[in-house]
């Protein structure tokens, strides 16, 4: 027993020289006058506390808070319809599984009717959109016939130089005659557009070609196919040969543009009128 307290004696001893972390006692001021300096575990202490955080820590910290909080809740509600469906009736799941059976059938005929609808609509257009481009282009041909719309293509250049005056109506509509056998679908004499009622009278000084006086030289601008319009005044005994008789002359003069620009007015009939029959 002495041994233990003589033992114990000493170790209180030892504490009081060198304090209790194992440090030598050296006062308030030290064993050499100076103060003994902050510890490790003392450092990292005064390191970490109080925080120090800028605005956008903060606000980060904010961020994640709210998030983790969100999917916090969407858990929850997950487990809760989960737990709903788990503690629901046999006959319960079932009545809603035929619902949503039968809404997703009426999905599917709702949009298979939407697209028959889009298909009968779009082919309606089509069909629209196709006769009246027809009609436009029936409309073009019409007016081209009819001398109320300006036309263009290939043909041919006719000009007829009678210096003499022995040029007259008959010999103009021998040539026309021939030009429209050779497949000619739009002429123009001079300023003045032919069509199917066109006449020539002889008059004063010139012809006259639906009342308007043309003198020579008279210049067909005829469109069609060149390579027909041509051989068909050439043949022998034809146009050509028959006004050098005449002493007159007869230039042709092939183009792949040929402008038909004179215009008639368009005639209401007086009588006439469409018919669906």
């Amino acid at each position: 027993m002495s041994d233990e307290h003589g033992e114990q004696d000493r170790e209180q001893e030892q504490v009081r020289e060198h304090g209790p972390d194992g440090a030598e006692d050296r006062g308030q001021d030290g064993g050499h006058g100076h103060r003994a300096g902050p510890t490790g575990r003392q450092r990292l202490v005064a390191g970490l506390w109080p925080p120090r955080a800028s605005r956008a820590q903060l606000t980060v910290a904010l961020l994640l808070f709210v998030l983790g909080l969100g999917l916090a809740i969407q858990v929850n509600t997950t487990r809760d319809n989960g737990g709903t469906l788990r503690g629901a009736r046999q006959e319960d799941l079932v009545r809603i599984l035929t619902e949503v059976d039968n809404r997703t059938q009426r999905l599917e005929d709702e949009k298979r009717g939407l697209e028959t609808q889009r298909s009968e609509l779009q082919s309606s257009s089509d069909q629209a959109a196709e006769a009246l481009k027809q009609t436009r282009q029936k409309e073009q041909q019409l007016g081209i016939l009819a001398g109320t719309v300006a036309a263009q293509g290939p043909g041919i250049t006719l000009t007829i130089t009678d210096p003499h005056g022995s040029v007259e109506a008959d010999s103009l509509l021998d040539t026309l005659q021939e030009l429209r056998a050779a497949g000619a679908e739009a002429i123009q004499i001079n300023s003045v557009r032919v069509v199917a009622d066109t006449y020539f009278t002889d008059g004063s000084g010139g012809v006259l070609i639906d009342g308007h006086r043309v003198t020579q030289p008279y210049v067909f601008t005829v469109i069609g196919n060149p390579q027909d319009l041509e051989p068909a005044l050439n043949i022998p005994g034809g146009v050509v040969q028959t006004l050098e008789k005449e002493q007159a002359t007869a230039d042709v003069v092939r183009s792949q543009k040929i402008v038909v620009d004179a215009l008639r007015p368009l005639n209401q009939p007086d009588y006439a009128r469409s018919s669906s029959r």
